[in-house]
C-alpha cells in the first residue's frame, strides 16, 4: 500500500529562510495576487517561488494554499461594488466551495497524487476552452433549452459544478479560480467584473478550509506564508480595480489562453 501524501511529508519544510528568499517570496506573493484577482492564476507565480526558495512539492502546495487566502481578502475589499447585493450567491456557492475544499484536502493528506496530476491540465485546459467559447456555449445551451437571453441557472449542475472545482482547490489550486470564473461565467447572467470578484470569494471557500486542515495536519513553512501572503494581500487589492476598468472580451480572452497555457506546462511537468 502506498504512503498518503501527508505522511510522507510531514516535518519535510524548512527551519529557517533568509531575507533574499523571503522577499523574493513577498515580491512572488505581489504578483500572485495581482494576476489571481485578476485571472485566477496566482499560483503560477507563487508555486514556482517556494519550489525555487527550497521547499519540497507538496511542503510549497499546503503552504501556497495557506497563503493564498490573502487573495480572497484582498480581493474582497477591492471588489466592493461588484459583491454589492450578491449576498445570496456568496453564501450559497461559498457554503458548496468550502464543501469540496475539504474533500480536497482529506484526498492530498492521504492519497497518493500521480493519477490526479495527469487529470489536472485536462481540467485547467476545459476551463478555459469554456472561458474562451462563453459566447457560443451560452448560444448553444439556450438553444438546446429553448429560451433566450436572461436565464435562471439549472441550480443542481451548478452545484456540483462549484463543488467539483472546490474539491480541486482544496487538492492542488493551480488555475481553480480560471475553472470557477469557466463555471461562473457560463451560468451566469453577469459582467466579467461581477463574475471575477464572486469566483474570488467563493474560490476562498474551499480554500480556507483547505487552509485550516494544512495548517493542522501538514507540513507548512509560516515564514513562507507570511511573506507570499503578504506580498499577495497588497496585489489582489489593486486587481479588481484593473478588471473594472479594462475591456471584457480582451480580458477574456487572456485569461484562456494563458490557462491553456499553464495546463500546457503542468502536462509536460507531470510527464516527467
Amino acid at each position: 500500500m502506498r504512503t498518503g501524501t501527508g505522511e510522507r511529508v510531514r516535518g519535510a519544510a524548512e527551519d529557517g529562510m533568509d531575507i533574499g528568499s523571503l522577499a523574493l517570496l513577498a515580491a512572488a506573493g505581489f504578483a500572485a495576487g495581482l494576476v489571481g484577482s485578476v485571472a485566477g492564476l496566482a499560483s503560477l507565480f507563487s508555486y514556482p517561488a517556494l519550489l525555487a526558495v527550497g521547499l519540497p512539492p507538496i511542503a510549497a502546495n499546503v503552504t501556497n494554499t495557506v497563503a493564498l487566502f490573502a487573495n480572497t481578502v484582498g480581493s474582497a475589499a477591492g471588489s466592493r461594488a461588484e459583491l454589492r447585493g450578491q449576498r445570496k450567491r456568496i453564501i450559497r456557492f461559498c457554503g458548496i466551495s468550502a464543501a469540496g475544499g475539504a474533500v480536497g484536502a482529506w484526498l492530498l493528506l492521504t492519497t497518493d497524487e500521480e493519477t490526479f496530476e495527469l487529470i489536472v491540465p485536462w481540467l485547467i485546459a476545459l476551463g478555459s476552452v469554456l472561458l474562451l467559447a462563453r459566447g457560443p456555449f451560452r448560444r448553444l445551451t439556450e438553444r438546446l433549452a429553448g429560451t433566450r437571453g436572461p436565464r435562471r441557472p439549472n441550480p443542481l449542475p451548478l452545484a456540483v459544478a462549484v463543488m467539483l472545482v472546490g474539491v480541486y482547490a482544496g487538492y492542488f489550486g493551480a488555475a481553480a479560480g480560471v475553472l470557477m470564473l469557466a463555471v461562473l461565467s457560463v451560468a451566469l447572467d453577469e459582467s466579467l467584473a461581477v463574475t471575477n470578484a464572486l469566483k474570488n470569494i467563493v474560490t476562498g471557500g474551499s480554500n480556507l478550509v483547505a487552509a485550516v486542515a494544512y495548517a493542522l495536519l501538514a507540513p507548512v513553512d509560516w515564514a513562507a506564508a507570511a511573506a507570499v501572503a503578504a506580498g499577495c494581500l497588497a496585489g489582489s487589492r489593486i486587481g479588481p480595480a484593473i478588471v473594472r476598468r479594462l475591456p471584457e472580451r480582451p480580458l477574456r480572452i487572456a485569461v484562456g489562453l494563458a490557462g491553456l497555457g499553464l495546463a500546457a506546462q503542468l502536462f509536460l511537468s507531470a510527464l516527467r
